[in-house]
């Protein structure tokens, strides 16, 4: 019998994945954080040219890459939380053009304004499932329909691995975790939790955007930021985005 293709699967030394719809074929990112470089000046200080335009290319490329029939980003396509500005819908509006295919946008925290934009579709906060693959972002309680799919895409974590070299210099590396789905934290949280449940495994999806940080899950007292992580996810591996295995996250 032939080995089942993975629903969803990292798109070598991107982070990206490809996942398999009903009769669609999806590239997928999450925490594109459009018109960062705004919010880091007001909300650091920090000065900072625009990437926008590295940004769409590297997402547009992607595309005519893995020619995927639509883009489903896992939330946080813009920054802003208190609403999108104008940099953030200009950036936005000219990655859209810049696309051949359409978007799906699972809604974050960081996405307030975005759905009144023309040609990206906006689902609710608590996700969506298409096909056998659900997507949430992560900042709140994924949906019971989102539970019942057999692999469950979250972002809003950016996770991260702390590596340390032979001479003890430290590095961060983007990371992707991939482990078994647990019931029990949404028996009590989610409407409809005790219906259908597949075993899904849990992909937690790298952040898109190079200048957003993120959490490193192999460092003590760096603490998850979804409500659900990481008592949903007791054991994961960790992938770096060059597909290397780095085995439990805990223990990396």
């Amino acid at each position: 019998m032939a080995r089942e293709e993975p629903l969803v699967e990292p798109v070598p030394d991107a982070p990206a994945a490809t996942a398999r719809l009903d009769g669609e074929r999806a590239l997928v990112v999450a925490d594109y954080h459009a018109g960062i470089e705004v919010g880091l000046r007001y909300e650091r200080g920090v000065e900072l040219d625009s990437a926008a335009p590295a940004r769409r290319e590297r997402l547009r490329s992607l595309v005519d890459t893995t020619d995927p029939d639509r883009v489903v980003v896992v939330g946080d396509l813009g920054h802003r939380v208190s609403g999108a500005g104008e940099t953030e819908r200009a950036e936005v509006t000219a990655l859209l053009d810049a696309l051949s295919v359409p978007v799906t946008l699972v809604r974050g925290n960081h996405d307030p304004g975005l759905a009144e934009l023309d040609r990206l579709d906006v689902t609710p906060a608590e996700g969506t499932r298409l096909g056998r693959v659900g997507f949430v972002h992560g900042h709140t309680w994924p949906a019971a329909d989102v539970l019942a799919a057999d692999v469950v895409c979250v972002g809003h974590e950016h996770p991260a691995v702390k590596l340390s070299d032979e001479v003890g210099r430290a590095r961060a590396e983007r990371a992707w975790l991939r482990g078994p789905l647990d019931r029990e934290p949404f028996v009590d949280a989610v409407d409809g939790c005790g219906g259908a449940w597949n075993e899904p495994e849990l992909v937690v999806v790298p952040a898109f955007n190079d200048r957003s940080g993120g959490t490193w899950v192999n460092v003590e007292g760096q603490g998850f930021l979804a409500p659900f992580l990481p008592a949903a996810l007791p054991s994961a591996q960790a992938y770096l985005t060059d597909g290397t295995r780095l085995g439990e996250y805990r223990s990396v």
